[in-house]
């Protein structure tokens, strides 16, 4: 099992840049592929970056890529999710999410091990 806390959320304006972070728990952490997921009021939760257990490979949806870098440091039990040129359509509450294999998973169902999530809001 994975312990997560994400911080870094905020207020920002269109166009600005933020980074997430997720501080992980918990021995599995580090043999477990992790997600950055997004859920806004009223829409379900997506996936919006995804790493595998060693960083080496890395998965972003078309609404994201070029914008969202996923990435992750296993000596301090962390992962980032860097966003840039953010839009209002980023608004959402952003969570960090674990799965109990060490490859790519993009199905939420495969993520077992959740954070309380963090809020993100882009002004137009």
């Amino acid at each position: 099992q994975v312990q997560l806390v994400e911080s870094g959320g905020g207020l920002v304006q269109a166009g600005d840049s933020l980074r997430l972070s997720c501080a992980a728990s918990g021995r599995a952490f580090s043999t477990s592929s992790m997600g950055w997921f997004r859920q806004a009021p009223g829409r379900e939760r997506n996936l919006v970056a995804a790493i595998s257990w060693s960083g080496d490979s890395t998965y972003y949806p078309d609404s994201v890529k070029g914008r969202f870098t996923i990435s992750r440091d296993n000596a301090r039990n962390a992962v980032y999710l860097q966003m840039a040129s953010l839009k209002s359509e980023d608004t959402a509450v952003y969570y960090c999410a674990a799965a109990r294999t060490g490859s790519i998973v993009r199905y939420t169902t495969s993520y077992y091990d959740w954070g309380q999530g963090t809020q993100v809001t882009v002004s137009s």
